[in-house]
């Protein structure tokens, strides 16, 4: 938990002190859209919200779970890109395409954090895009380079 706190309170000050060009990650495969996967700006990544689709913009069979499990995969390998890590996640959305899955969504979600999760807020919408059931977006921080 420390570690998290110094470098959101580094990221924060570096934001103050100095301004770094954002670095923008572009979609890539069969799944592209008019969006950035990723963007990265002062010592922060922002994750566009991802979708339980595998590279091919296909879902697992399963339902939620599968799903959840696939969208974390997706935040993980864009955090990896970036030399970062699910432990340098500060902050996460989750959405919902029925509220009532929240729970099923959860056992998944917490395995992917299992010490120090971040900040989270999830909530029920009226769909998804693709028809999916869950769709999470995060947010890390740039981690300290040794």
């Amino acid at each position: 938990m420390m570690r998290r706190t110094a470098l959101v309170i580094s990221a924060l000050a570096l934001g103050a002190c100095a301004h770094t060009a954002p670095r923008y990650v572009a979609m890539a495969g069969p799944t592209a859209r008019p969006f950035s996967a990723a963007v990265v700006a002062n010592g922060m990544i922002y994750l566009s919200g991802q979708l339980g689709i595998d590279s091919m913009g296909k879902f697992p069979p399963g339902g939620i779970g599968p799903e959840t499990k696939m969208a974390l995969e997706n935040i993980k390998a864009l955090l990896a890109q970036q030399g970062a890590s699910m432990s340098d996640v500060v902050k996460c959305t989750v959405m919902l395409a029925d509220i009532q899955e929240w729970a099923a969504m959860n056992a998944v979600y917490v395995t992917y954090f299992p010490k120090d999760p971040p900040a989270r807020s999830a909530f029920g919408t009226s769909g998804l895009a693709l028809g999916g059931r869950v769709e999470i977006e995060c947010i890390a921080a740039v981690p300290e380079k040794h």
